[in-house]
């Protein structure tokens, strides 16, 4: 894995910390991330891709504490780029909205994307709810980044990739997110809600 690929993270600790101090915790945590690697050498195929998002950023916040002694910057700094990079998905997908017919497939494909990007290969663990017509609905009781993040000593990075959900999906016009719960705050599952509006 390549940290230097995050560059937004980075851009986001210069301005919380200056430039100077950003690039000390980034050496570090590149050395960090190493370590993390080392210590999960046989990661799962299907985890691979979350574990590229779960490691850097636990790295950074690992970093950051080590240095700085605040918890709070890294968190800040990782938060507020995967808020970025999260708006800019939902643009995308309010701009296709637009599309006839959009809202339904949508919905619709949420079911085989789920069971194989966020299925038990992928290291979650899945209740799946019957098709209901304009509705997608599962709840995920195990989750690679509560375990991964919680394993690492940052827990609390985890609700970050939770609130990028309500982000991405929750203003899509007429599409209707609903969320109750996570496991990174909390909770024991996150609840994933979809349907075409009434």
């Amino acid at each position: 894995m390549d940290l230097d690929k995050k560059t937004g993270i980075r851009e986001k600790l210069i301005a919380e910390a200056g430039r100077q101090e950003a690039e000390k915790i980034w050496d570090r945590a590149k050395a960090i991330l190493k370590e993390i690697e080392a210590r999960y050498p046989d990661i799962p195929g299907g985890q691979r891709m979350h574990a590229g998002f779960i490691f850097p950023a636990a790295a950074v916040q690992l970093a950051v504490r080590e240095i700085k002694g605040d918890p709070d910057l890294g968190y800040r700094a990782i938060s507020a780029y995967s808020w970025e990079k999260s708006l800019e998905m939902g643009a995308r997908l309010r701009r296709t909205a637009k599309i006839p017919g959009f809202k339904s497939f949508f919905v619709k494909m949420w079911r085989p994307i789920s069971k194989m990007m966020f299925g038990p290969d992928a290291g979650f663990r899945n209740v799946f709810y019957p098709k209901k017509k304009g509705e997608y609905r599962m709840d995920i009781t195990e989750c690679p980044y509560h375990r991964y993040f919680t394993e690492l000593g940052t827990p609390e990075l985890t609700k970050i990739f939770c609130i990028n959900d309500e982000c991405t999906y929750g203003d899509i016009p007429g599409l209707e997110f609903i969320r109750h719960t996570t496991l990174g705050t909390g909770g024991d599952k996150c609840d994933f809600y979809l349907r075409v509006k009434r």
